[in-house]
């Protein structure tokens, strides 16, 4: 079960998405969630919204210019 939250909110013990902010129960991922390193940093991104940015995911663009 995912529950959204604001996305700059840090939820410890949790994943969150990083474009809306929705948090994943558990301390990982689910398998349907996106992950990206941009920066040196490991961003996730719910199945929403990598579905939603999915063309300029497979362009290699950074999550900054969705």
């Amino acid at each position: 079960m995912v529950r959204p939250v604001d996305a700059a909110q840090a939820v410890d013990g949790h994943v969150v998405c990083a474009r809306c902010g929705t948090v994943a129960d558990g301390d990982t991922a689910p398998p349907t969630w996106l992950c990206s390193v941009e920066d040196g940093r490991r961003l996730h991104f719910c199945d929403d919204c990598a579905r939603l940015h999915i063309r300029a995911i497979e362009s290699c663009l950074d999550s900054l210019w969705w």
